[in-house]
């Protein structure tokens, strides 16, 4: 049983871890009551919009997240998912049986974080330092989709492109209004590509052609080439600053 003097230390010791919590998870960086300021101190934390990013397309268990973010260490990722759920931005559920894993997702406020990420990657892609050829995320190749789609010819040609990023997959359906990402077995698509997230931004904005991305390994393709050949096409970058 423990003493009087061990209870009193050990309800000093959690006041103050809850202080420390609460210091961290209500931070106030910048003491300025713009809006793009405290966006800054609920998201501004390194890695924090890229978890989200993550979220974008469905609930995650925390191992796969650490899949899609390979650099991020399981200590700082607790971390961030700690802040981001004490801001209301993400929430973390029990699947029912017979996963009965534990998953996070975005809540509804959340998912309204898209428009500014697609809004920051669009105007990050402009600058002549970034490089298409770093390793990207299977969430971050779909979100490339919906913000570089070009929505004039993304309606012409109504179809489903199945990815099989292993173990990700997904079912894009361009139109119209962008381009529709969904979770989901991709085998009933139109057009199937399976490769890794690397090799198919290798073509879709590297400039490789299909055959030659088939030729080398980094693509296998089932169904419908002339909607691949198609597809690929739909997506450009900005201008670099500076350009002609």
């Amino acid at each position: 049983m423990k003493s009087e003097k061990m209870v009193k230390r050990d309800g000093v010791q959690n006041e103050h871890r809850d202080k420390r919590q609460d210091k961290r998870h209500d931070k106030r960086w910048y003491d300025d009551a713009c809006g793009t300021a405290h966006a800054l101190e609920l998201l501004g934390e390194r890695w924090s919009l890229l978890i989200v990013r993550e979220l974008m397309f469905g609930p995650r268990r925390f191992s796969q997240l650490r899949t899609g973010l390979p650099g991020l260490s399981a200590n700082v990722l607790t971390q961030r998912l700690e802040g981001l759920e004490a801001a209301g931005i993400l929430t973390r559920r029990m699947l029912p049986p017979p996963a009965s894993v534990q998953v996070y997702e975005l809540t509804p406020w959340g998912y309204e974080a898209e428009p500014a990420i697609q809004s920051l990657g669009r105007w990050a892609a402009r600058s002549p330092s970034h490089d298409t050829s770093l390793p990207l995320s299977a969430a971050s190749l779909m979100m490339s989709f919906r913000t570089m789609v070009d929505r004039d010819r993304a309606g012409e040609r109504p179809m489903t492109v199945g990815f099989n990023l292993e173990p990700d997959v997904f079912v894009v359906r361009p139109g119209p209004e962008g381009v529709e990402v969904h979770r989901d077995d991709p085998n009933a698509a139109d057009v199937v590509l399976q490769g890794s997230p690397r090799g198919i931004a290798a073509v879709v904005y590297g400039g490789m052609a299909l055959a030659d991305a088939e030729a080398a390994g980094l693509i296998k393709l089932s169904g419908d080439r002339g909607a691949a050949e198609w597809f690929v096409t739909l997506f450009r970058l900005p201008p670099k600053v500076g350009a002609a």
